[in-house]
């Protein structure tokens, strides 16, 4: 017997939400392991992996519009962006229109729309340090990624290393690409990495954005 679709609700929980919230007032990034369902995790990477197997992911670039550039000595994944085309992408979508709420409750951030996509590093693949939105720019304002990889071993490479905002030399966690576990960080002022990977890794990459229209003209999606 199927058991039944994860509830949006029970996605992360609210006593995950006021921790992410206390974590991003206090220090700017949260990160933790099982915060995830098991279940859904196992759907998600089941779908990802269809993915690769089947050429349905495109290679990840860097820059927005006409400044997008493939660049695999900076960034090595490919990607596919979320449609809502299975249950469990609508149950993980739904979860983080929940976080993207009390986001905009306690902290008055003013979120306006969440994007998200799988992301799938093939071995040897890193992302360098980066930071995912421009000072001033303010199109990404909060970065999560959720983990999908079951049982990743300790030699297994792949984790995001998160830099301190005023240091950008000094290390503040790694994180392990572990199913379940799940960061949440300031887009504009949290420098982030991903290692080298050993093995395939997967990930859920998102980003709530602010509305930076200009005129009559939406900001688009990177």
């Amino acid at each position: 017997m199927m058991s039944p679709p994860l509830s949006a609700a029970s996605l992360l929980g609210q006593a995950t939400i006021n921790r992410i919230v206390d974590a991003l007032v206090e220090q700017g990034w949260f990160a933790d392991s099982k915060v995830l369902d098991p279940a859904l995790c196992q759907q998600l990477y089941a779908e990802i992996c269809r993915l690769a197997e089947h050429d349905g992911l495109s290679q990840a670039g860097i820059g927005r519009g006409t400044e997008h550039h493939l660049r695999k000595d900076i960034r090595g994944d490919a990607i596919h962006w979320l449609n809502r085309e299975s249950q469990a992408q609508r149950t993980y979508l739904a979860g983080m229109a929940e976080l993207q709420q009390s986001l905009n409750q306690a902290l008055f951030l003013g979120l306006f729309e969440y994007e998200a996509h799988f992301a799938h590093y093939p071995p040897g693949a890193f992302y360098q340090r980066h930071l995912d939105s421009f000072r001033g720019r303010a199109n990404r304002v909060v970065s999560t990624v959720g983990y999908l990889n079951p049982e990743w071993p300790a030699d297994g490479g792949g984790e995001m290393v998160i830099y301190h905002p005023d240091a950008s030399d000094q290390e503040m966690a790694r994180v392990v690409p572990e199913a379940g576990t799940f960061t949440c960080f300031l887009s504009e002022t949290v420098p982030h990495e991903v290692l080298p990977t050993r093995l395939p890794r997967t990930s859920i990459a998102g980003w709530f954005r602010r509305n930076a229209s200009l005129g009559r003209v939406l900001d688009p999606a990177s």
